[in-house]
């Protein structure tokens, strides 16, 4: 079983995590072809991904329920927040190249993380450099006018260790939104141009002591729809984000490793609209400057402690011009944050104990806490418990635009309980959790002002199941989240939450070649009031592999292999399906 580090802050065995943590490793990246970060999430257990089109379109995650920014997304242990414009990180421009592997660990964990992890955390580690210089390159074409091509080179020189990834992406698309549903959109193709980039240095100058530097950006230009516009208007998006760190680990004794962090996450967005009304331009950039110190202290062979402060500085930009005036606003804040926690065993019994103070400039402060238990039953069964409280602050943009913001706005406080069991013996890994979610002025969206507001009161109570294993040379993974999002005050069901999430996966490995699927399934979902239901539908996805020699293989996939029309979201068209083959060349 691989070893997670994001359940505790501290490193230990997958099936040791007390939070529900699964692992999508870099076998299993390589082997789905997955084209984007929302395509690699939306098999695993608890997410939901809504998509408003296709490739570059704006995608949102919902874990366990929760809102989209209820979920905290890191690149490398640094937080991506987008606070101006959509307010979410752009997950859509995140390209499964530049990643390693990725550690999702479900449900409320805002006393190890802070605000924005009340559904969970989402952590994606990208390539490190191991071993003897490895050079890798791909290329890919398909469907709708698609193409992807990757270099890549990592490897440790002496006590140097390197790594660098390039990748460009293009596609011409389709019509993100549907003509029928929306008569004022312009049918024409949306595509998406993404090129990314990721890298690494670090040199270790004393054994156990190491400085370095991490840098991943993308930069996506696109087309988009708008159902408010006339269909020969011209709509063009350009989403550019980039994360720079530089980090000192220290090892200042044998049970003591200090670890000093500054980071500095920029995100621009820009949407041009060319209307025969008028041209217009809105603007806006995010800036986030970070520093965090963590350290990890070993208090006896079973038991570690944590502890660490964070101290940042956030600004969000909006420009706006257009033929009826220009405007500009700049919303800026401080946040600090302390953490402390525990983790251990006594005989069969495990404990983690977490606690956390975040003071957020303009949205007040919060002291927010997780207990967790475990019980080894067996050598491979375990039951687990576990409760936490959590605090959510609203961006500026949320809080202070002239034209959307809403000042009285409130931050989300949340508490969860938690109750599973899990089997783990050699490759099979099963896990099963009930979990309640009750949050008090969840974040919601009102349609008339296009304002956030407050929703009093919100529930989420379900069950997750999620199961790895290799029966009859196939290996097999399969997930199941019942469960039952609603606004307390009206007894609704949450916009665009599936009561129903499953998949099964299937893959098996016969000489040179590997072939898999994987089945989806989402159920009927509510959209925001005054759109239709959205219809449940099934998604298949298949792929192959054949490794011509050590060096070079050729794979393929099929994405939506019966052509099935779904949306995820009303009005937004969905791909039909698509093929696309390719080569790989890995020294």
């Amino acid at each position: 079983m691989p070893v997670v580090v994001t359940a505790a802050r501290i490193a230990q065995p997958q099936t040791d995590a007390l939070p529900h943590t699964t692992v999508i490793s870099a076998e299993d990246i390589r082997n789905s072809q997955a084209p984007d970060l929302p395509a690699l999430l939306e098999r695993e257990a608890g997410i939901q991904i809504t998509r408003v089109g296709g490739p570059g379109q704006q995608a949102s995650l919902f874990m366990r329920g929760a809102n989209p920014s209820e979920t905290l997304i890191m690149i490398d242990g640094v937080p991506l927040r987008r606070q101006a414009s959509f307010g979410l990180p752009a997950l859509e421009n995140i390209l499964p190249n530049q990643i390693d592997h990725i550690e999702i660990v479900r449900g409320n964990v805002s006393a190890i993380y802070g605000s924005g992890a009340i559904g969970g955390v989402v952590q994606i580690f990208t390539k490190r450099g191991t071993g003897a210089p490895a050079f890798n390159a791909s290329v890919e074409a398909g469907s709708r006018g698609t193409y992807q091509g990757n270099v890549g080179v990592n490897g440790k020189s002496g006590d140097t260790s390197y790594a660098l990834s390039l990748t460009r992406f293009k596609t011409d698309g389709f019509s993100a939104q549907n003509p029928l549903q929306s008569p004022n959109v312009n049918p024409d193709r949306n595509g998406d141009g993404n090129t990314s980039v990721s890298g690494s240095v670090s040199q270790e100058w004393r054994k156990g002591n190491a400085i370095g530097a991490r840098v991943y950006a993308n930069d996506s230009k696109y087309t988009f729809d708008d159902a408010y516009g006339t269909p020969t208007d011209r709509n063009n998006g350009h989403s550019k984000s980039q994360s720079i760190a530089v980090f000192s680990k220290n090892s200042f004794t044998q049970d003591w490793t200090s670890t000093l962090t500054l980071s500095q996450n920029i995100n621009r967005d820009n949407l041009d609209d060319l209307s025969i009304f008028g041209n217009s331009s809105n603007g806006y950039k995010s800036t986030q400057n970070l520093l965090q110190w963590a350290n990890e202290l070993r208090l006896a062979p079973q038991w570690v402690a944590n502890a660490g402060v964070d101290a940042g500085r956030e600004k969000a930009e909006v420009n706006s011009s257009s033929s009826y005036g220009n405007s500009s606003n700049s919303f800026s804040r401080s946040t600090s944050s302390v953490y402390a926690g525990v983790n251990g065993k006594i005989g069969a019994h495990q404990l983690q104990l977490n606690v956390r103070h975040d003071d957020v400039g303009g949205s007040g402060s919060d002291n927010t806490g997780y207990l967790g238990y475990g019980y080894a039953l067996t050598d491979s069964v375990k039951l687990i418990a576990n409760a936490s409280t959590a605090f959510n602050a609203p961006t500026p943009v949320q809080l202070f635009d002239p034209l959307y913001g809403n000042v009285n706005l409130k931050a989300e406080r949340s508490k969860s309980y938690e109750l599973g069991v899990q089997y783990a013996a050699g490759a099979t890994l099963l896990r099963a959790t009930l979990f309640d979610t009750r949050t008090r002025d969840q974040f919601g969206y009102d349609p008339v002002t296009f304002q956030t507001i407050n929703i009093a009161r919100a529930k989420n109570q379900g069950l997750e199941l999620s199961a790895s294993t290799t029966l009859l040379d196939i290996d097999w993974r399969a997930s199941l989240t019942l469960q039952d999002p609603k606004d307390e005050s009206t007894d609704k069901t949450l916009v665009r939450r599936a009561k129903t999430l499953g998949s099964l996966g299937a893959a098996k490995s016969f000489g040179a070649w590997r072939i898999g699927t994987d089945v989806q399934y989402t159920d009927s979902r509510t959209d925001i009031p005054g759109n239709p239901t959205l219809a449940p539908y099934w998604l298949t996805n298949a792929n192959a592999r054949y490794q011509l020699n050590k060096e070079i293989s050729l794979f393929g996939r099929i994405d939506n292999l019966f052509n099935r029309d779904y949306q995820t979201a009303y009005g937004y068209n969905q791909p039909s399906r698509g093929v696309f083959v390719g080569v790989n060349w890995q020294q």
